[in-house]
């Protein structure tokens, strides 16, 4: 039995590529919605439908286990799915909960970037009422970046220019913790971390969501040979440049994470 993957896009790859190396021995499905990519411009009765649509193609297959590897799907569905099915089903947060820790130690605030979506629903809302007792977080959407990255665009200087211009204006010396809360934004980590103060800590909801995956199937089998299961790709449009932009997409996190 299989380890499906869901997410809109190519996203949740940065999802995927961190259970490779906590569960290098199992099978995984990855499924993108590319029918309806992206998500986080689109209204919540929309994300709703899709999503169920494309889960239930997914549990056609032979899977022990589903991670939504999208903010923005799971926000609007997560709930819904764990009723309709009786499988672990494992969703993205948004790393609030240990931006606001460490932002309590250095004495400086949170900024939190998603969609729009993602940051206008209440699972997002309570979650920062929750853990935000000092009223340290900033939000903001960007959700241009989810297109840079499904078109593949991860030239440098176009990327710096795109932070520059969304962070003009604001003074990044108050922040200690920026929070990549799409999973599609972890693709431009490094070029963000070499483009603000060097004291600003870079965190996702990756680590976290496999490590929750890791508990609910009982299973974290780290190894240093490397990835040694399968993946199969597959999308809602059926279509092959897609399956092999995955591929491609999934090589250039390998390399970028290697470093």
């Amino acid at each position: 039995m299989r380890i499906a993957f869901f997410d809109s896009g190519i996203g949740g790859l940065t999802v995927l590529t961190e259970a490779m190396k906590r569960l290098p021995k199992e099978d995984f499905l990855y499924f993108a919605d590319t029918l309806h990519v992206p998500y986080g411009t689109k209204t919540l009765p929309e994300v709703k439908r899709y999503v169920q649509e494309s889960v239930s193609v997914i549990m056609q297959n032979d899977i022990k286990a589903l991670v939504v590897a999208c903010n923005t799907a799971t926000s609007a569905a997560i709930e819904e799915l764990r009723r309709m099915y009786p499988i672990p089903i494992i969703g993205m947060e948004p790393a609030v909960k240990p931006a606001v820790k460490r932002s309590q130690a250095a004495g400086k605030r949170v900024l939190v970037f998603a969609t729009s979506l993602t940051l206008s629903l209440s699972k997002y809302t309570d979650l920062v009422a929750r853990v935000d007792d000092h009223k340290v977080v900033d939000s903001m959407p960007l959700p241009e970046l989810v297109q840079y990255c499904e078109q593949l665009q991860f030239d440098r200087e176009e990327i710096e220019r795109y932070f520059s211009r969304k962070l003009s204006g604001i003074d990044l010396g108050q922040y200690s913790t920026i929070v990549l809360g799409c999973t599609h934004f972890p693709y431009y980590k490094r070029i963000l971390q070499q483009i603000v103060p060097p004291h600003i800590e870079l965190i996702d909801g990756s680590h976290g969501t496999v490590e929750r995956l890791c508990t609910l199937i009982g299973s974290s089998s780290l190894s240093t040979q490397g990835y040694m299961g399968q993946i199969e790709f597959r999308c809602s449009d059926e279509n092959p440049a897609y399956l092999d932009k995955m591929a491609r997409a999934l090589d250039y996190l390998q390399t970028q994470y290697a470093r």
